[in-house]
């Protein structure tokens, strides 16, 4: 791996070759940017309870919190993406021009803030404290993945770094959609330090995808590879919500700060780099 320098910020570490910066947030300020980032407040077509667009904190010190926050007696968290997914969108309840609904039941999409297609994707990150109760993620998405059988036209979830439990991660790619379609590729598991500061990349290339943890190769996919632009995702999730018991917050196992517990994801840097030919 090369050193990669950004001004006044951690030092990015890139495969060899050259390579330009074409996005990036480095969360400087105290305010999230709009600009570059939305939330994913829904899922399967409608709000979803786990979700919130609140819990977010820029620091000042140039990173981004995302914290576990209560609604209604119950444990919720932040998603940040820069686009978003045409089966997430809730149902549009208005009619289309030929008065017949139920042939486009879909809501409106919503222009996506960055899409990206190759390139080296990489985010530099230190985990919350209890993966018990809340999981956090980097990965890029498309916006139509499952919508035709070949996954290289209609895209892919790369999960360039998953955090589940305390001390390990996971990293891989899913493809044909998450129904009886559903497959893995380059799925591995591996222990890290959790009270540290942590590298994770994704070279993704028209051939292959190799995903990278703290300068080394951990893993990597040569088949079913997204042609298709896709989106970026910085998520964490409630444990069990997809059971339908997303965890209560009368007896939190960290202490309540204002609206949010001290327990958090915190990312340091997002950034995109395209290889220069």
């Amino acid at each position: 791996m090369k050193r990669y320098e950004v001004k006044d910020h951690e030092p990015s570490y890139l495969p060899e070759g050259e390579w330009k910066l074409v996005w990036h947030d480095e969360f400087d300020g105290t305010q999230l940017d709009q600009t570059k980032w939305g939330f994913r407040l829904n899922f399967w077509g409608k709000p979803f309870d786990a979700y919130t667009d609140q819990g977010i904190v820029l620091d000042g010190n140039s990173h981004v919190e995302l914290h576990r926050t209560q609604r209604n007696g119950k444990y919720v968290s932040p998603q940040l993406q820069t686009g978003s997914n045409s089966f997430d969108i809730p149902k549009s309840g208005s009619e289309n021009p030929w008065k017949q609904d139920e042939i486009w039941p879909l809501g409106i999409l919503e222009p996506p803030k960055f899409v990206h297609r190759y390139g080296y994707y990489e985010c530099r990150c230190k985990f919350q404290k209890d993966p018990a109760t809340m999981w956090s993620a980097f990965w890029v998405q498309s916006p139509t993945i499952g919508a035709r059988f070949e996954p290289q036209w209609c895209g892919v979830e790369s999960d360039i770094m998953e955090c589940f439990a305390t001390g390990t991660a996971t990293t891989g790619n899913i493809f044909g959609g998450y129904g009886q379609q559903f497959q893995n590729e380059g799925r591995v598991h591996y222990d890290l330090d959790p009270g540290e500061w942590h590298y994770f990349g994704m070279d993704w290339q028209p051939d292959k995808y190799v995903f990278y943890y703290n300068g080394r190769e951990i893993s990597r996919c040569t088949e079913n590879i997204s042609q298709v632009p896709e989106f970026i995702l910085l998520t964490t999730e409630i444990q069990g919500y997809r059971g339908g018991k997303a965890w209560e917050g009368k007896e939190p196992p960290y202490i309540i700060q204002g609206e949010f517990t001290d327990d958090c994801f915190i990312a340091d840097f997002v950034r995109v780099f395209d290889r220069v030919e």
